[in-house]
């Protein structure tokens, strides 16, 4: 698919199961992330890949955070934190690493970091790599963060579930740029 059908048609594809995307594929969505508008090649991103046993895991944190913020759970919230892990073969947790930097002020970092992971969601749509971004309360949550070994000056820029689509993508919706997109100064 060539570059600009990608981005015309892209959606996101909740509905994922196994295989997740092979060594092959992740090594195309990665290149793609890695050339994202990047002020000051700073890099500021990181990405963790969660799979298998990882899922489980990421589950029980989820669950214990749930927990801690309320020791009266339901057993139906904990098993609902253990199944949002499960809805896709591979999570790839996308992070900002931000650092200070007299010219690139924190807000532009955390914008590449999110610009990368586009470019990734964008890559896996060329190469039909099912993929949607989430994100959600657990994202924002210092337990999970710490959890996830995440230091100061990084946050949690979303949750990308990755594998094969159950069902093919539905049509994009269509926008009119002019509804986005007007001169200055208007006359």
């Amino acid at each position: 698919m060539d570059a600009i059908t990608a981005l015309h048609q892209r959606v996101s594809t909740p509905r994922l199961t196994a295989p997740a995307p092979t060594l092959q594929q992740l090594t195309v969505l990665f290149k793609a992330a890695l050339r994202a508008a990047d002020h000051g090649n700073m890099h500021p991103w990181r990405f963790l890949i969660v799979e298998g046993e990882g899922l489980v895991r990421l589950g029980e944190l989820f669950a214990k955070v749930a927990t801690a913020r309320n020791p009266e759970v339901t057993q139906s919230e904990l098993d609902r934190c253990h199944a949002m892990t499960q809805r896709a073969p591979m999570i790839i947790i996308s992070i900002a690493k931000c650092r200070p930097n007299p010219k690139v002020p924190q807000i532009e970092q955390i914008i590449a970091a999110g610009a990368a992971t586009q470019n990734l969601l964008n890559a896996a749509f060329a190469t039909n790599v099912g993929a949607v971004w989430r994100t959600g309360d657990m994202a924002y949550d210092p337990a999970v963060k710490e959890g996830l070994g995440l230091i100061e000056g990084e946050e949690i820029i979303g949750f990308i579930y990755m594998g094969t689509p159950t069902v093919p993508p539905h049509a994009p919706r269509e926008q009119n740029p002019a509804d986005f997109f007007s001169a200055w100064p208007q006359e």
